[in-house]
């Protein structure tokens, strides 16, 4: 058999194996791209961030249509995927996928898209919101149920706060009429997204204390725990910048205030989370190789200089917008190596094929 023949025979197989076994946290490549390319804008590299921007684009498009074909195809899978702590609350990053991209596209000069995009994010909180929570958690039957909590619960945070960016970010380009219903929606995200921090911290940290903590247990996922509170402080500067409205007059000096002390909060995790990296990969010798949880490293990543940034602009804070600018660009590198790593995982999964004697 030739190789052409081979590959031809061996190509369909496998990509239907990936679409059947896409993991629903995906869509934090969007969240990646989408939130690096916000920062690189900020600081006026206009060309990267375009690039990224493209890249935010068409990761959005390709994983969306992969997560239909798999919702119709394989739809027993997506169901056991809903029914799995582990893998259910990737589901959010949709969510926060959305969001990130329309607030990308909103600086790029399409508010409409923003606007979409918000209305279908909105939408699927309300559903995933409750959906999620209540399949992979409450309504099993084995308990202990925090045996099971990890990193990726901390997404369903992150879902609550890019409602509240995405919000903030369009009341600007709105009309009067729509603006104290935009700040309604950016002040209950919000805060319900700080309440789910608190919940999902109790969590995970329940497990951390009770069970024996394995090198393999400790995914790239547990970096959401920063990124889901440097979200809340981009949330919470984006608010403040908002016009008067009831509920912004109302929560203005409390958002303001909590911003500082959570972006104080996300720095003092940075080195926690470095040193369980250390832990795992060098004192452990677990193989550092691309897995699309990496994605949830460089969200993180990302988020923590953009947050950093807006915060240094919007409270005069020179010191925390260099630290947002100097981290934006650790960013950048990890997101082209982790890019590069996928890029190489995809061929040698997809693409390359070995002909047999």
């Amino acid at each position: 058999m030739t190789t052409a023949a081979h590959a031809t025979r061996t190509f369909g197989p496998r990509v239907a194996e990936a679409v059947q076994t896409l993991t629903p946290g995906y869509f934090a490549l969007t969240m990646a791209s989408g939130i690096i390319s916000v920062g690189l804008e900020l600081e006026g590299v206009h060309w990267l961030s375009a690039a990224l921007l493209a890249v935010c684009l068409v990761s959005y498009a390709v994983i969306l249509v992969l997560s239909l074909v798999r919702l119709v195809r394989f739809r027993a899978d997506i169901t056991q995927d809903f029914m799995d702590p582990g893998r259910a609350f990737g589901f959010f990053t949709f969510i926060a996928g959305t969001d990130v991209l329309g607030v990308r596209l909103g600086m790029a000069g399409w508010p409409e898209a923003t606007a979409v995009l918000l209305v279908i994010a909105v939408l699927a909180s309300v559903v995933l919101g409750y959906v999620v929570p209540w399949t992979a958690v409450l309504g099993r039957d084995e308990r202990p149920v925090v045996k099971d909590a990890n990193g990726t619960w901390f997404i369903w945070c992150v879902a609550s706060q890019s409602v509240a960016v995405a919000s903030a970010a369009l009341e600007p380009l709105a009309g009067p009429d729509w603006r104290a219903a935009l700040a309604l929606v950016a002040v209950v995200a919000w805060s319900v997204g700080l309440i789910l921090y608190a919940a999902v911290g109790i969590f995970v940290s329940l497990r951390l204390m009770t069970y024996p903590i394995r090198p393999e247990d400790l995914r790239p996922q547990y970096f959401v725990a920063m990124g889901a509170m440097a979200i809340s402080v981009l949330a919470g500067a984006r608010i403040v910048e908002m016009a008067g409205a009831p509920m912004v007059d109302a929560t203005r000096g409390l958002v303001a205030g909590s911003s500082v002390v959570f972006w104080s909060f996300a720095s003092w995790l940075f080195p926690v989370l470095l040193a369980a990296g250390w832990w795992r990969h060098v004192v452990h010798y677990v193989p550092l190789a691309y897995e699309p949880g990496l994605w949830s490293v460089i969200f993180p990543l990302g988020m923590y200089a953009v947050a950093g940034i807006y915060l240094g602009r919007t409270d005069h804070l020179p010191i925390v917008a260099f630290i947002g600018r100097a981290e934006l660009w650790v960013a950048v590198a990890a997101f082209l190596l982790t890019f590069g790593g996928m890029l190489w995982h995809l061929w040698a999964t997809l693409v390359r094929t070995r002909v047999r004697d």
